[in-house]
Parts: C-alpha cells; structure tokens; sequence
C-alpha cells in the first residue's frame, strides 16, 4: 500500500488509497519490473555505477561519458567491463 500511495497512507483506513495512482503509472512501473537490469561495474571500482545499468544478456560495449568499455565478464553479480578492448583472435594463414 505504501509503495503505491506514499506516506499519505492511512493507517486507520488501510484500504483506502489517498492518492491512487493511474492505470498508466501503474502499467508503466508493472513494465520497468518485468525488463530486468543489471548493475554495471567498470575495471578498478569496487562498486557498481549509480547511475548506469544495462539489459540481461549485456552489450559488448557501452559508452559512459564519453568512454567506450568492453565486457570483460559477466556473472551473478552483474556485468564488469574493462577500458581495454578484448584481444583479437589471430587466425593462422595456410
């Protein structure tokens, strides 16, 4: 009840919504739930970015400020990217 109406939530009245959101919100916040993100942390941060998050499975590469960065991996905890390209396969001339 509180997540949909704040802290204008009556306790005496806990069924009464005060200020009820609309069917468009609602859809719109139903929608960012079910389009699952995953916390992005960049190559000598110990934490993830607070403002960037990527779609699961990841891009490749992201820009962020202006910096383009690789996946380096991607695991349970999220998705790590690295300012260095990964290394190109060199393929043997026959």
């Amino acid at each position: 009840m509180r997540s949909l109406n704040g802290y204008e939530h009556d306790p005496a009245a806990p069924r009464t919504l005060q200020n009820p959101w609309t069917r468009e919100r609602a859809q719109e916040w139903a929608d960012a739930r079910n389009h699952f993100r995953e916390p992005v942390f960049i190559e000598g941060h110990p934490y993830a970015h607070p403002r960037v998050s990527v779609p699961n499975p990841p891009p490749a590469e992201i820009q962020i400020d202006g910096e383009t960065l690789h996946l380096a991996h991607y695991g349970t905890r999220g998705a790590h990217y690295s300012r260095t390209p990964p290394p190109v396969e060199r393929i043997p001339q026959s």
